[in-house]
């Protein structure tokens, strides 16, 4: 079943009845329940100043523990009225081989666990990284691709014989991604933990459409996307990701990006300083139905400049 039509067809039938329904519909989904959340290890002191400043939960670092440790972690975060939410579980390297690939998905079993433990949704997972041959920079890519493989028909317009190592790579990696997710579903469901699936500047899925049909070809509620706002300005404003990726949405790193003046290339910078139109960014959040949580990645700000930051980005400002 495509979820993208199943909204739209479940929209067009609310416009039927009425508009005061839609109207209601809209108002409803306009209310704003976003968690807010930083990143880094469980500790008493970590997750009091946190509460303190004004954040809501984290996002542990912390992947290869026991389930009792993060059980533990589990109970002292619930009695300061915070909450691991997720977990970040970072690269893998399933495109190098089986040991690799086996490797991973042990790895992955042992984050899900932890996560389970933690009673967090989701464990961030990066499948893979290629690099080392030439390859489109970022404005240059114009992708077509087999919907039904995921593998690549093109990655530039014209002449694309000096990318082919490239297509290649891409497409091993597309592979080896896919099956060693598959292989991670059964232990996702049984933690009830989601795998969210991140681009993380790995060169792999470099456009929204390409990704989605990746994230949705496992037809899985225990596969979803992790979305870096900052990650990928540089190929494609971050709410065209947003109204792509749509109800696959399980988490989303908050992060800004500043372009150059030509468009072509940059850096990552502090929230609201870059190129990331915010009110736009926040409309499309509404607009999917995604209130869930939001994690600043990367500041430097001090912790009480990052909430206010963070709080005028939630008010659509």
């Amino acid at each position: 079943m495509n979820p993208r039509l199943t909204r739209r067809t479940f929209l067009a039938a609310s416009a039927a009845a009425g508009l005061a329904a839609a109207v209601r519909l809209d108002a409803s989904s306009r209310k704003n329940t976003f968690k807010k959340s930083q990143i880094g290890e469980p500790s008493e002191r970590l997750l009091k100043r946190w509460k303190a400043a004004g954040f809501d939960g984290m996002e542990s670092t912390a992947w290869n523990v026991s389930p009792e440790k993060a059980a533990s972690s589990r109970e002292l975060a619930d009695s300061l009225g915070m909450k691991i939410h997720s977990v970040l579980f970072g690269w893998a390297k399933l495109n190098q081989g089986e040991a690799a690939l086996a490797e991973g998905v042990a790895q992955m079993q042992t984050a899900l666990q932890a996560a389970q433990a933690y009673g967090a949704g989701a464990v961030l997972y990066v499948p893979c990284l290629i690099q080392g041959m030439p390859m489109p920079r970022p404005w240059e890519f114009d992708i077509r691709f087999d919907e039904r493989t995921g593998h690549l028909r093109q990655v530039i317009a014209g002449d694309n014989a000096p990318f082919q190592k490239y297509i290649e790579a891409h497409d091993r990696a597309v592979d080896a991604s896919r099956e060693g997710i598959r292989r991670m579903i059964p232990a996702a469901e049984k933690a009830g933990v989601t795998i969210a699936v991140e681009n993380v500047w790995n060169n792999l899925w470099v456009k929204p459409d390409f990704f989605v049909n990746f994230v949705a070809s496992f037809q899985s509620p225990w596969v979803k996307v992790y979305f870096d706002i900052g990650n990928h300005v540089q190929y494609a404003p971050p709410q065209e990701w947003l109204r792509a990726i749509g109800p696959l949405l399980a988490k989303c790193h908050v992060k800004d990006f500043k372009l150059k003046p030509d468009g072509h290339g940059g850096d990552f910078c502090e929230m609201r300083e870059g190129s990331v139109n915010w009110p736009a960014v926040r409309k499309t959040l509404d607009q999917i139905g995604y209130q869930g949580w939001m994690t600043i990645e990367g500041s430097e700000l001090p912790i009480d400049e990052q909430d206010r930051r963070l709080d005028l980005i939630l008010a659509g400002k």
